[in-house]
């Protein structure tokens, strides 16, 4: 099963640059992915959106792992932010080693260790992740 959402609901993005997107015909994360599969189309969607190729990069990250549903566009910016950037990265990953970077971040920067994600939770997303 793969998800697939509004696109205001990916984390981090403002409301000029969801109507942006919109106006693209932007709406779900889904056709984000589509609408930028390769460098020249992420390249043309930062001018249309006036910002930068790794904003773009970052918005389509986003959206690939938010397809897991398991990750959605909950866990989405919690991975990126661990350097996990795709779901073909995450389908790669040792879960223990996932875990421990994003329980490293949790108490960084939350410090709440009871607010992360537990270890089956992770496995759950690369075990989506090889699926998909």
């Amino acid at each position: 099963m793969i998800c697939d959402w509004s696109i205001g609901d990916l984390p981090g993005l403002n409301n000029a640059e969801q109507a942006l997107l919109q106006g693209l015909g932007i709406t779900t994360t889904g056709q984000l992915l589509l609408f930028a599969p390769d460098a020249a189309t992420k390249q043309q969607l930062a001018l249309d959106l006036g910002t930068k190729i790794q904003y773009v990069n970052k918005l389509v990250a986003l959206a690939d792992l938010a397809r897991l549903p398991g990750v959605g566009c909950q866990y989405n910016g919690l991975l990126l932010h661990t350097g996990i950037i795709s779901v073909k990265q995450l389908a790669q990953m040792p879960a223990h080693k996932i875990h421990q970077q994003i329980l490293k971040l949790h108490v960084a920067t939350i410090q709440r260790r009871d607010l992360c994600p537990d270890l089956a939770q992770v496995q759950n997303w690369i075990r989506q992740a090889q699926e998909l």
